[in-house]
């Protein structure tokens, strides 16, 4: 289990991205800064009051927040600059220049025009804010990923089991935002998670479309909309190593993916898991977590064009270093380095 997180941590401190934490004044956040901040997990970029932070920081006895860029929307002179941005990317919404110099006085809305203009290359907040209010600056601003048009959340699952996926290691989607996926959503669901199995897991996906059926065995339309899903996949990324529709059984015990699926490069094999709605991913991860103690990682923010994440308002100091560390592998393979 420690391996991939420690593999997360050494692929981020040897290719450091700018990360922006925009809840800076939020205990977890700036401690977990902190703690990133003296592993040299990545350059933090906190989006608030220097004073206030630093006052912060010495109320909790943190001692590495100085080497943080700090910049405030109130005094910045890119203040200007990132709010005729975003004039001009909402112009068409109705938004006026009055409008976006409001809007940027929210550090959400800042962090992510600063990852627009190219000074920042990720961003991670949810300790406060809801994932509407995590994700609607992204959207808005960032936009999607070239060729997808659906956002979408994965779960990485480390588990005791290690006869399965990878060592133990797969990669679940959608977990956390499209509730009901068309085919041509879940098609770009499967990639999108199969691209992070490989930036943040290290692993070479082998996808499986699970449904209730396997080839055929089952006969009903939600089935229908995973053999379509898998085709379009194979269509938006023929290297992809995909198949479906399969139980989950079949998906992941060699002996069952021989029996009702032999041939396939992926039943018995698979390390990344496609849920056929949001409702199946997040009951299924859940219970892989609680009943069969996996530990579960995320939810990881996929299909945007630069790395956004979104954090549980319950979590940890260490979710949130976790999550820097995840966001910065995203953002190296975004830029393809």
């Amino acid at each position: 289990m420690a391996n991939i997180i420690e593999q997360l941590i050494r692929k981020a401190q040897s290719n450091k991205q700018r990360i922006v934490l925009p809840e800076s004044l939020e205990e977890r956040t700036i401690t977990a800064a902190d703690k990133a901040l003296a592993d040299g997990l990545a350059d933090i970029i906190l989006i608030g009051s220097r004073e206030a932070i630093l006052d912060k920081a010495a109320q909790l006895g943190l001692q590495h927040i100085g080497q943080a860029t700090i910049i405030d929307p109130a005094t910045s002179p890119k203040t200007e600059e990132y709010a005729q941005l975003l004039a001009q990317l909402r112009a068409k919404k109705g938004m006026t220049i009055e409008q976006a110099r409001e809007q940027v006085k929210n550090p959400l809305y800042f962090g992510c025009l600063v990852i627009k203009s190219g000074d920042a290359d990720g961003q991670i907040s949810g300790a406060l804010s809801t994932t509407g209010d995590t994700l609607r600056p992204a959207l808005q601003i960032i936009k999607c990923a070239p060729g997808i048009t659906c956002v979408s959340g994965a779960m990485l699952l480390i588990t005791n089991a290690h006869e399965y996926g990878d060592d133990g290691v797969l990669v679940m989607g959608d977990v956390a935002v499209t509730p009901v996926p068309d085919a041509n959503q879940l098609a770009q669901i499967a990639v999108c998670t199969a691209q992070t199995a490989k930036a943040v897991a290290g692993i070479e996906p082998r996808v499986a479309m699970l449904s209730f059926s396997t080839k055929g065995s089952a006969k009903h339309e939600a089935v229908d909309k995973v053999t379509e899903a898998t085709a379009l996949a194979r269509e938006m990324a023929p290297e992809l190593i995909i198949d479906g529709e399969l139980q989950a059984d079949a998906a992941l015990v060699p002996s069952v993916g021989e029996k009702k699926c032999p041939g396939s490069p992926v039943a018995g094999r698979a390390n990344v898991l496609v849920a056929p709605c949001l409702e199946v991913g997040n009951i299924g991860y859940k219970l892989v977590q609680r009943l069969g103690g996996a530990e579960a990682i995320g939810p990881i923010l996929q299909g945007i064009a630069r790395p956004v994440n979104d954090l549980s308002r319950g979590c940890s100091v260490d979710d949130i270093y976790k999550m820097v560390a995840i966001t910065a592998c995203q953002a190296i393979a975004a830029k393809g380095e």
